[in-house]
């Protein structure tokens, strides 16, 4: 083929892109392409929108000193698709003295939470399988099961976590039982809220009356600021084959090391293994040895330790803040942990869109995520998530002075349309 006629085929009719089934239940993220919207922007925004740890909480300086030992002494070429013993002797290890303990034969190493959830529908999802998703929830892992072909039932949340008692009433009126449970249990994304102890003990009934297998994703569990630690889904039913954990190190050290992991029944973990194996072969080789090195010396107890402190700061400060200025107009969750509170419009504001409010939001120099983004149906146009952990007190005040006036700009615009 000449360049020629390369420039004439560019001039011919466009045919249609054979495309598979599944291209059209691909539905990306409005958390993620906020980070894009956001960098386009050339004016000064207050960022409550991405779940990311402060730029200042990632510890850089350490970082910087173990990657140099980690690049004179470690290899660059391909690891286990299981992951790197150093990193899962690490982990086994420290983990040992939390609420959330593993066995080595049930981890595998992954390229951070979203990978585990991609695994864990492509191993249990079939086209048209039943999946409950809480609501609202983190869209990402609802469109994960979808991208595999799911039938979402969203089930809603309060603040003792996802109504547990409401899913055999619905699973009936849904006429078929799920395969797959998608659940936040702690300091849930996006509502902040918590799983309550008896609501996990039935969870787990539940999951095995039906044979679903509890996707249990819990990127938040090890920052709680307050109160007392409730013990895992893993802990409560040790070495459950319908348990599916997925963690990460994205939200206690740095979201772009892209390491996480999964604990699953060990038969699973070789189906783990083996999907891997088809999307990456192995998890970044050098990011797991810094991850492991962090661990070794240390510094992930006094790292956990400050993070905690610091996002309660900011947490009790933002309420504080929304208090000062917004008062009744607004109500919050109150997490216990984590990075999210939940933020519902009251009154005559309950009839802003926060989808439109967004617009206006950034225009006035603040973003959010508003609420029918996490919702697989488009529910919650009354609320908005807001992330505390990224953002000082006083940077955060200002965002909500921002949002205030954007709330104002909306709520007049309302009443004009509306002749009141």
């Amino acid at each position: 083929m000449t360049l020629n006629s390369l420039d004439a085929s560019a001039t011919s009719p466009r045919a249609e892109l054979p495309l598979a089934d599944r291209a059209a239940s691909l539905v990306g993220s409005v958390i993620d392409s906020s980070t894009s919207l956001l960098a386009s922007q050339t004016h000064d925004i207050v960022r409550f929108a991405m779940g990311s740890p402060a730029d200042e909480a990632v510890p850089l300086e350490v970082f910087r000193d173990i990657n140099a030992q980690v690049l004179d002494h470690s290899s660059l070429t391909y690891g286990a698709t299981e992951g790197e013993p150093v990193l899962l002797n690490a982990l086994v290890d420290y983990l040992a003295g939390t609420s959330d303990p593993v066995d080595p034969e049930r981890i595998t190493i992954t390229a951070g939470g979203m990978q585990g959830l991609d695994l864990a529908c492509k191993i249990f999802i079939n086209p048209g399988d039943l999946v409950i998703v809480e609501s609202p929830t983190y869209t990402n892992g609802s469109a994960t099961a979808l991208s595999y072909g799911a039938e979402l039932l969203e089930v809603p949340v309060d603040q003792d976590g996802l109504i547990v008692e409401a899913l055999p009433e619905l699973v009936a009126a849904a006429g078929r039982t799920p395969k797959a449970i998608y659940t936040i249990p702690n300091f849930q994304n996006p509502s902040g809220v918590t799983l309550s102890l008896p609501r996990r003990q039935r969870l787990l009934e539940l999951a095995h009356e039906w044979n679903a297998v509890i996707i249990d994703d819990d990127p938040y569990g090890l920052l709680r600021f307050q109160g007392e630690d409730l013990p895992s889904l893993q802990a409560l039913s040790p070495g459950d084959p319908l348990l599916f954990s997925v963690r990460t190190f994205s939200k206690i050290l740095a979201p772009g090391l892209r390491v996480g992991w999964v604990d699953t029944d060990p038969a699973v973990r070789q189906l783990v293994i083996n999907a891997k194996q088809a999307m990456d072969t192995c998890t970044n080789v050098p990011a797991q040895h810094l991850v492991a090195e962090f661990i070794r010396r240390g510094g992930l107890d006094n790292h956990l330790a400050g993070l905690r402190v610091e996002y309660k700061r900011r947490k009790d400060a933002m309420q504080q803040n929304l208090r000062r200025h917004l008062g009744s107009r607004i109500t919050t969750t109150d997490p216990e942990g984590g990075f999210f509170l939940w933020l519902t419009l009251q009154g005559e504001d309950a009839r802003i869109s926060t989808q439109k409010l967004f617009e206006t939001a950034l225009a006035e120099g603040v973003a959010f995520i508003p609420g029918p983004a996490l919702s697989a149906s488009g529910k919650f146009d009354d609320a908005l998530r807001l992330c505390f952990a990224s953002t000082t007190p006083e940077r955060a005040e200002e965002g909500i002075l921002r949002l205030r006036q954007a709330m104002d700009r909306e709520l007049a615009a309302v009443k004009g349309g509306s002749g009141t």
